[in-house]
Parts: C-alpha cells; structure tokens; sequence
C-alpha cells in the first residue's frame, strides 16, 4: 500500500538513522538500547537499578551477554556504576551524554510528530 506521505513512525525511524550516522561510534545494538531504556526509566522515577537487576533480565539475553552490553554501554560513555552504600552491590546511572541521547530522541519524535 504505497502512499507518497511517510507516517510519522517511519519519519521517526528515518531521523533516528540521521542520528547515528552522525555518532557512528556511539551506535547501540537492540539488547544495549533496552538495557538504556530501562537505565533512563529508573532514574527517572527515582528508583535505583543495580548491576544485578540488570543482569537477571532473562527476555534480553544471558548474564554473560548482558554483562558485556553493561561493558559497553560504560566504555562509550553512557552508564557509570557506582557502588552502593554497603559496597558489594552496584548502582548503574545514566550519564549527561545519556540524557542527551534521550533528549535528542525526544525532538525526533516531536519532529515526525509534528510534520504528520
């Protein structure tokens, strides 16, 4: 069913694209954008995630596969753990360039939702 107006979900994946062409080295697999994803939601409602609740997440993988992402997510800078208060556990939090991930894919949808 061809049309010659794209959806605004398809305008929105189109500018996501745009948007890692721009950052090649800072492209995230799916199991690592789901990891972020639930990174950003707890924190922002408050609620602290641990390396541990991260890494028992069955749907997205093994331990080892998500520990790994965890890895990764830290080396390009948008995690950092921290340990929590009695040290034997820690706390993944989101970093500035996190946020600005997350900003950035905000005025993505706003644009492909405004553009409908």
């Amino acid at each position: 069913m061809p049309t010659s107006k794209q959806s605004p979900y398809l305008r929105f994946l189109n500018l996501i694209d745009a948007l890692d062409r721009i950052n090649p080295g800072k492209r995230l697999d799916t199991i690592e954008e789901s990891l972020l994803d639930k990174i950003i939601t707890s924190a922002h409602s408050k609620q602290s995630v641990l390396v541990g609740d991260l890494i028992s997440l069955a749907d997205l993988g093994s331990q080892a596969t998500l520990h790994g992402r965890l890895k990764n997510l830290n080396a390009m800078g948008y995690i950092k753990m921290a340990a929590n208060e009695d040290g034997r556990k820690k706390e993944v939090l989101p970093t500035k360039l996190a946020l600005k991930r997350y900003e950035e894919l905000s005025k993505c949808l706003e644009k492909a939702a405004r553009s409908a």
